[in-house]
């Protein structure tokens, strides 16, 4: 999946093609993207383990009992010492749990790590290469992903050249919209790259500052303009729509109940995570003044300046995004 929109190319227009994983999910992705791009396509329903279930090996051909299984299985004979279990958690907590737990282990300590997301199986396999942690042991095959991490103090490595990559410290970007979806977007991004061990600076502004008002902020002197601009903006990420679909406030709340059933962590979970993986929260001062905010009317624990200092953090930063 990881190479297949590169590689898309070298498959054979006006030819039927058929694709299989371990249990469907992978291979109807990949039906949906060859479908885009014109190619007559079906997708194996259940994949590997349902054929096997239903057939057994027996009934399998010599040529495909010599394959190997689909499944990726790399072997570790080491006992780790700590065991993480991520499992029902979705992106980015799985990554979050081994950032937290790798930062107080000590060099050379291995951690399992077991989550049913099965993105993380890629995940944390990127998450090694870039942070110099080694991934000892990747296993698919029980319907979970467990890996196996030791803790490094190495450099990160480029293995496409072999050698030391230069691993750029920061990461900025600037939140300008107040919706819910987005507002989620941003903070998922801004801890991953915090996971990565990068320094992250999320710079709100205009509709952005919204997401850092307090609910129960206390009144404050205003002129008429500013009082109107409090009114009719949402106070905080509960109060915040969607950039689709918000039927008048009804879009929200069947959001974060969808969430709330599928374990996704919840923007205000997600924005004290942030906070606790060191992301600098930046309100940005000159659109507090146009909208009328005061300081006493956003959460505790950001920081307040203008575009100067933004663009000193993203001067230094290898990733800058606009949301």
């Amino acid at each position: 999946m990881n190479e297949l929109r590169e590689l898309i190319k070298e498959l054979p227009q006006g030819t039927p093609i058929v694709v299989s994983c371990q249990v469907g999910q992978r291979g109807y992705v990949a039906a949906r993207l060859l479908q885009q791009y014109g190619y007559q396509v079906r997708n194996v329903d259940g994949g590997y383990r349902t054929y096997s279930a239903m057939f057994g090996e027996a009934s399998l051909p010599a040529a495909s009992k010599e394959m190997p299984a689909p499944e990726l299985k790399v072997e570790s004979n080491t006992t780790p010492s700590l065991v993480v279990d991520a499992c029902g958690m979705q992106c980015p907590g799985p990554i979050m749990r081994v950032y937290e737990t790798i930062r107080v282990m000590k060099t050379g300590e291995r951690v399992e790590v077991r989550a049913t997301d099965f993105g993380f199986a890629s995940d944390i396999a990127k998450w090694c290469e870039k942070t110099g942690n080694a991934l000892e042991s990747l296993d698919t095959s029980g319907g979970k992903v467990i890996a196996t991490v030791r803790k490094g103090n190495s450099a990160p490595t480029d293995t496409r050249t072999n050698i030391t990559a230069q691993v750029n410290s920061g990461a900025t970007m600037v939140v300008f919209s107040g919706d819910l979806d987005k507002t989620m977007a941003a903070f998922i991004i801004a801890s991953g790259a915090a996971a990565m061990g990068k320094k992250v600076t999320m710079f709100f502004t205009f509709w952005g500052l919204n997401v850092l008002r307090k609910e129960d902020a206390p009144l404050v002197r205003k002129d008429g303009m500013e009082t109107m601009f409090g009114l009719m903006m949402p106070k905080g990420t509960k109060s915040l729509p969607l950039s689709k679909m918000n039927m008048g406030g009804l879009g929200p709340k069947m959001i974060r109940h969808a969430m709330e059933r599928k374990n996704v962590e919840s923007p205000e979970s997600l924005m004290q995570g942030a906070l606790r993986s060191g992301v600098k929260l930046v309100a940005c001062t000159m659109s507090m003044d146009i909208m009328g905010i005061k300081q006493e009317e956003l959460i505790d624990g950001i920081d307040y300046a203008g575009v100067a200092s933004y663009l000193g953090d993203a001067e230094d930063a290898g990733l800058n995004l606009f949301i």
